[in-house]
């Protein structure tokens, strides 16, 4: 009996550069930071040398935040896993500077506290909850002179009384909200940058379990306040010039009982990582007859894509020369012909769609896993891993057998290879986070994170394109 063997190929896609000060180059985003400083240090327009930072938090969570702030500002030892924090002083580490000031400051006050726990339900402590947090980040808008970045220092019980909430609407049925998603449409109402920055990490113990070393969490933490702030803190190397990547995603909105409505999100970057986020109309789709993977219909699809490509335009002055849209699902001939016909206009594209696998793995015979960047083949199934050994760092960061990348589905005009190795650029660009890579691009890691902060934005009011406002 003769078995059918699949024709396997593996190679290995470059470990992709990133640009930082002076348009030098490397491959981590910390080491290159600690060397070179980040990549708008010499861009007088973004580079932000001094940020003026409000707080919303109570007495004891403020004083506790600036503390934990003013320890990690001149920087943080690091671990063998993580290298030091070089600091956010101007200096050293990002060259640039905290401002705390007493005038950028809305307490939480006894009495606030005290009206939140008089309050019966949880329902209504949590919409109080975000009541509360609305008008203090109104005050703080209001100001002469706004700060540029917000540290929403929780208290502990306004967590504990109100951090999530399940309930039953009666005209909608269940819904389930959190408060981190809440606060954030409402800072961006507002239009403040924000970071949650709970009591949990302000006061940890050396050595606590529960949260992160601290030099990771500085990491972390500064990269994103630098990025919300107009900094940037590296930039991709090797992407085509005038191309957008676009992801696309759905978020259901809230109600159980409600007919299934889901609304098309598209998350657009430039070669840059420079990011949009743009919300398309809402559509019926029935889960019973078509499964629970939405798709999106013919019009609603050419009308994101139409609106993606507007924005670009205003936001760059020329139109792309080559589109490349990402979905975690296929391409229903219906949503291929409305993406098509809005990329009508476009010289060149690529609709790729990607999943996570753990359907098939493949194993080194050596101690270490499959080194991040191998592409493999069988027959015609194509599988990346983005997780794997990184050689770079001599070292595996997960601890776990690394599961890759399958790409179900590419119609366009370029190689399998060079979609391939934009998406291993691309799962470095997430500034939330100093991570070496992740496991998805950029255009697909933050689309469960704007959905759920896009289910708390009023459909009367038009969501900020700006990324800032969704981490």
């Amino acid at each position: 009996m003769k078995l059918d063997v699949p024709e396997m190929t593996c190679r290995y896609l470059e470990e992709p550069s990133l640009l930082f000060g002076g348009e030098r180059q490397h491959v981590s985003p910390k080491q290159g930071t600690i060397r070179f400083g980040p990549r708008s240090i010499d861009m007088p327009n973004r580079h932000p040398e001094v940020v003026r930072v409000g707080f919303v938090g109570s007495g004891e969570s403020i004083d506790s935040a600036s503390r934990w702030l003013e320890t990690c500002t001149p920087g943080v030892p690091g671990t063998k896993a993580d290298p030091d924090f070089p600091g956010f002083m101007p200096d050293r580490g990002f060259f640039s500077s905290l401002r705390l000031e007493e005038t950028l400051v809305e307490k939480i006050t006894q009495r606030d506290m005290g009206d939140l726990k008089a309050i019966r339900t949880r329902r209504e402590r949590f919409d109080f909850a975000v009541s509360l947090m609305d008008e203090k980040l109104r005050l703080l808008a209001e100001r002469d002179r706004p700060p540029d970045y917000v540290v929403l220092a929780l208290p502990r019980e306004i967590v504990k009384e109100s951090g999530t909430v399940d309930f039953v609407d009666k005209d909608l049925g269940a819904i389930h909200r959190d408060l981190r998603r809440a606060l954030k449409a409402i800072a961006m109402k507002h239009r403040l940058p924000t970071q949650i920055l709970l009591q949990d990490t302000t006061e940890a113990k050396t050595g606590s379990s529960k949260v992160d070393h601290l030099s990771k969490c500085a990491w972390n933490f500064f990269t994103g306040l630098y990025y919300k702030c107009g900094g940037i803190p590296w930039m991709p190397h090797g992407l085509p010039a005038g191309t957008c990547y676009v992801g696309i995603s759905f978020h259901r909105l809230p109600g159980s009982k409600r007919s299934v409505y889901f609304t098309g999100l598209a998350q657009a970057f430039d070669e840059f990582g420079n990011g949009l986020v743009l919300r398309g109309q809402d559509f019926a789709w029935d889960t019973q007859k078509h499964g629970s993977s939405p798709h999106l219909p013919e019009q609603a699809a050419e009308e994101l894509i139409g609106a993606v490509l507007k924005r670009y335009r205003d936001e760059i002055k020329q139109a792309p020369r080559r589109v490349v849209i990402h979905k975690s699902s296929s391409f229903w001939p219906e949503e291929r012909a409305g993406i098509q016909r809005a990329l009508g206009v476009v010289e060149q594209h690529d609709l790729i769609s990607v999943i996570p696998t753990d359907e098939m793995r493949v194993l080194r015979e050596a101690r270490y896993p499959i080194l991040r960047g191998s592409h493999v083949t069988l027959d015609r199934t194509h599988l990346l891993y983005t997780v794997g050994y990184i050689a770079a760092l001599q070292g595996f960061p997960h601890g776990h057998v690394p599961a890759p990348l399958k790409l179900t589905e590419h119609v366009g005009d370029s190689a399998t290879t060079t979609v391939l190795s934009e998406i291993l650029v691309l799962t470095k660009m997430n500034w939330n986070s100093a991570d070496f890579g992740g496991l998805l691009p950029i255009t697909l890691k933050f689309a469960t994170l704007v959905g759920e902060i896009m289910k708390e934005v009023p459909r009367n009011q038009v969501p900020q394109p700006q990324f800032k406002y969704y981490m």
